[in-house]
Order: C-alpha cells, then structure tokens, then sequence
C-alpha cells in the first residue's frame, strides 16, 4: 500500500483501555499454553497497532509542521502516549509473573522477558505528567528549528538547506553561512536554554518519583540497556580519549595544510576538508535515489526486493522544504510491515549517506518484520545504528556513480568522518552525564562543561568568541540531547562495529555482508554484545577494537590522502 493511502484514525484511549482489559483478562485466566498465547499475540497486535497510528501522525507532522490536523494530532499524541504506556506496562507486569513464563521464554526468548523487567522499573503512573510535559518541550524544540527562516543568498533558508553554503569552498560564504546559523540559534537562545533546563528538571523528578538518585540510571533504563552499565560507557569515553582523539587530532592538523587554514580550526574553518570544496554528489536528487536501488540490487536479492517496495510504495520523504522538521530518522509502521524514512536532502554527500544510513535501518525492519511478537524485532538502539553505519561503508560500492569525479574524495571524507565523529559523539554522551548528575546548574553552567569538554575531546576547535558555536553553545542544535537523552553514545559504539565491517570490505565484501547478515537477521533476539559476537566481531568495550579501528583508519587515509 503507497504511504499516502495509510489510513490514520486517532487512537481512542477510553476504548483502549477497555480492550486491554478484556485482553488482559484473557491472558491472566488462560489455562493452557495456548490459550495464553493467544492472547499474548492479541496483545502484541493491539499494541502495533497504536504504536503504527502513533508513527503516522508524527511522521505527517514531520514531513509538515505548519498542517494544522497533524499539528493537533501530534498535541494530541503528546497528551495521552503517557497513559498508553501505562496500559502497556499493566500487561507487561502480567507478562513477567505468568505461570507459563517458562514455556514462553523457550519459544519466544529470555530476552524478552529482561527488557520487560527493565520497562517495568523504568515506568510508573506517578510520572505521566512530567512525561506529559516533556512530550510537550520535545515538540516545542522540534518546531522552533523548523520555523527557522534564515536571509541568506537573497532568500529565507531552512537551516537544512543553509548546510550547502557551510561546506562552501569560498571562505567568506562558508563563515557567512555559519553567522547566519548561528545568528538564528542566539536569537532564540533564552527559549532554547528555558527548554531544555525544564527537560532536565522534569526527568530529574521523574528518576527521584521512581526512587533514582538522579536521571542518568532512570535514562539508562528508558535506552533499555541490558547488557552493559554507565560504568562501562565510562571506560569507553577514556579509551575514545586515548586512541581516536590523537589520530583525530592529527587527521584536522594534515587538514590544516591541505586546506591552507589556521590550526586549530574556528567551526566554520573545520567544515572545509578541501580547498577545491567537500565532496558532493554528482545529478539532482532522482539521480542519488536510481543509483541507490543499483546498490541496493547488487548487495542480495533480498535488499533488492526491499528497494523496490520503498520506491514504489512512496515510503520515504527526503526533499527539503519549507515547514519541514530538520533531521532524519527511520519509523517502523507496524500493521502494514514497512518501514518510512524521513530526511532533508540538501545537495551535499549527506544525502547519499541518507540513501544507506536511514536505509539501512529501514532494511533491518523489513528483514524482521515478520518475527512474533514485535518486540523482538527490533534490537536496542546502538545495534540498531550498527545496520544503518556499516551500511553506508557498503555504499563505498557505487561511490563512483554516486559521486563522479568526487569519488575518492567521498570516501576519504567519510572514513574520516567515521573517525573524528567518535570523540563528538563521546563528548555529547559526557555533557549529557554531567548535566543529569547535577540538574541545578544554570544555563550558562551548562554552556562552560560543554566548553570543558570539547578541549577534551575536540583539541582542534578554537572557541573564539564567535555567536554560538565560538561561545560552547553548539550543543543547542544536537536534537537527540534535547529529545533523546543517552542515545548519542549508541552512535559511537555502533561506528566503532561499523569500523571493524569497513576493515573486512577492504578485502572481501562478500564475507563482510555474510557476517552482517547474520547480526542483522538475529534482530531483537539477541543483546549488542550477544550480536556483535554473532557477527564475529570485538566488542566497543573491549579496548583493542578501538585501538584497532584507529590503526586501520588512519592507514588507510594517511595512503588515500
């Protein structure tokens, strides 16, 4: 069925509570393994189907923000999902105490059952208004970096179509550009700092509700991480500090010389890789999506099946526009089985890493899909960004027709973005630590840790002083720290996994897609480490992968230059 015919219909809440009950009933008086089952499959289907409503009316608001309907549905959304997750979690305590866990486990798991227990100690009716409230500031900060309408080149920009001109070859025209970005984040600054301190004031007492000392456990449960602690992604920050940070650092000093710009870099300097421009990709944005079905057919069949049925289905929206919510991201809509991708393409070699980033996830769902319940379709979320990073290495496949003469420039770029994101991505994951270890700070504390830290992690930035960035402000504009707290980590444990797939493409592509397969067909049956040895592979925490990786990359791209 084409997106477009999906038929919304806005989840009734007094309705689904009384279908619960009589479902919840069902399983609790069963008297036999199937009869639990059955209503078990009842339940799962029941709730696929409030999560796929849920998924339609932000995706149409995303896509566009100003449609009044979708507007009021997200409102709406906003409002009741707390309660929906209340009647989710009454089952779910049902769930873990049946009488037939034992014979449950054997067909559909242990796992299942471990991410149960934690959701039920990650929620409680007592938090649904500050849930309610944060769904509130979570749509409020999506929709002021929507509106933003920046004077630039003669016309208002998105900030997604202001991205081009900051990646521009001429000096004046990329740090013009920053300014303007900048400009639009400053004027909003007061309303940026109110949102995000009430965000952490409210999920502080939403941990202190739930008997936490403070967020940071509370966040780790909601991330469902049941396989590693805050104490492992600590060892992790401190090896990203000992073996990326230097190879990163003298990555952006040889970028210096290329490029002919001062070390260390102002963030409107650090944006050019090269002084006849970045690499983009080559024909309008038809011409990326017909090379990225090639990719797609040439890798299996199956991935090829998959292609298809996106392209002809209308299951993704990638044009940038006005009204438009910035970003991208992959949503699953569970009662028809596919997947929808949502980006901004904005002419630059983004958009071909949209075309396998965010296809990779959609792939990983349509390879699930059919797995019973639905809950063990999808693995916890760095897994999940495992799918969509080594995808974009395959793409390296057709970077020839995606990019032309920019070819090798592509992968150079890309490989030492790979690298270089690590210690970013490390820094958000260790702001966002401090910030939910101490939720009284000020504003303005906040903006001097992520100063802090980025002289930690990113020796190579120079804070000058300039509007926004120059100031430690940059963090306003990473949505997942306003809307995704202790997800930013999940990047870079997946790109370290991602890495170790890229060294095995160096020799032999057909073995890495095996190997990849097998994690990706595992789904969410197995835990990231449990899936990362599937595959064959080191494990993030373990300090060698990251040694490794580093060794590997910067080889590469010391010959590659």
């Amino acid at each position: 069925m084409h997106f477009s015919e999906m038929k919304y219909e806005r989840p009734d809440l007094e309705q689904s509570k009384l279908l619960a009950e009589k479902i919840k009933s069902d399983f609790q008086n069963a008297d036999t393994l199937t009869a639990a089952e059955d209503a078990f499959m009842r339940w799962d289907s029941f709730t696929a189907h409030i999560d796929t409503m849920m998924s339609l009316a932000y995706t149409r608001h995303t896509i566009d923000t100003t449609d009044e309907y979708y507007d009021k549905e997200v409102e709406y959304i906003d409002e009741i999902s707390p309660e929906f997750t209340e009647i989710q979690q009454s089952f779910t305590r049902l769930l873990v105490e049946s009488a037939f866990r034992p014979q449950l486990e054997e067909k559909y798991g242990k796992l299942l059952f471990v991410n149960a227990e934690i959701f039920l100690k990650a929620f409680s009716s007592e938090i649904i208004p500050e849930m309610q409230d944060t769904n509130k500031l979570e749509t409020a900060y999506q929709k002021l970096i929507a509106s933003a309408q920046i004077e630039f080149d003669g016309e208002k920009k998105t900030i997604s179509q202001l991205f081009p001109y900051k990646q521009s070859a001429d000096d004046q025209v990329r740090r013009e550009a920053w300014l303007a970005e900048a400009r639009f984040y400053n004027d909003h600054g007061k309303e940026l700092d109110e949102i995000y301190d009430n965000m952490v004031h409210l999920r502080d007492q939403m941990a202190v509700k739930l008997g936490y000392k403070n967020f940071v456990k509370l966040g780790y449960l909601q991330m469902n991480r049941n396989c590693y602690t805050a104490e492992d992604v600590a060892r992790f920050r401190k090896a990203v500090v000992k073996y990326i940070v230097p190879v990163a650092d003298q990555l952006y000093r040889e970028q210096a010389k290329r490029t002919g710009l001062d070390y260390p870099f102002t963030f409107a300097d650090a944006a050019l890789k090269f002084r006849d421009g970045n690499p983009k990709p080559q024909g309008s944005a038809d011409d990326i999506l017909a090379v990225g079905k090639k990719l797609y057919h040439s890798l299996s069949e199956e991935s090829g099946e998959f292609i298809d049925m996106m392209y002809s289905d209308g299951l993704m929206d990638v044009l940038s526009k006005k009204g438009k919510a910035g970003g991208g991201y992959c949503t699953q809509l569970a009662d028809y089985r596919v997947p929808f991708i949502f980006a901004n393409f904005n002419g630059t070699a983004d958009d071909v890493e949209v075309i396998t980033h965010e296809a990779g996830h959609a792939f990983a769902y349509y390879i699930a899909r059919n797995i019973k319940p639905t809950d063990n379709q999808s693995p916890t979320l760095e897994a999940c960004e495992i799918h969509s990073m080594t995808m974009e290495f395959f793409g390296w496949k057709y970077s020839d027709e995606f990019f032309g003469t920019d070819s090798k420039k592509f992968k150079y770029s890309h490989l030492f973005s790979a690298i270089t994101f690590i210690p970013y991505g490390t820094m958000v994951d260790h702001f966002q630590h401090i910030v939910y270890e101490n939720p009284a700070m000020t504003p303005l504390q906040r903006h001097n840790v992520w100063k802090e830290l980025l002289m930690v992690y990113m020796p190579w930035m120079k804070l000058d002083g300039s509007p926004f960035y120059g100031e430690g402000k940059g963090w306003q504009r990473q949505l997942h720290i306003y809307e995704n707290p202790f997800y930013y980590i999940d990047y870079c444990l997946a790109q370290t996994v991602a890495l170790e797939f890229w060294t095995i493409m160096q020799t032999d592509t057909d073995k890495a897609w095996e190997q990849y397969m097998k994690l990706v067909r595992k789904a969410g049956t197995q835990t990231f480490d449990e899936l990362v040895a599937t595959a064959g592979l080191k494990s993030p925490f373990d300090e060698q992968a990251l040694k490794e990786v580093a060794e590997t990359a910067s080889q590469w791209l010391e010959v590659n230059a």
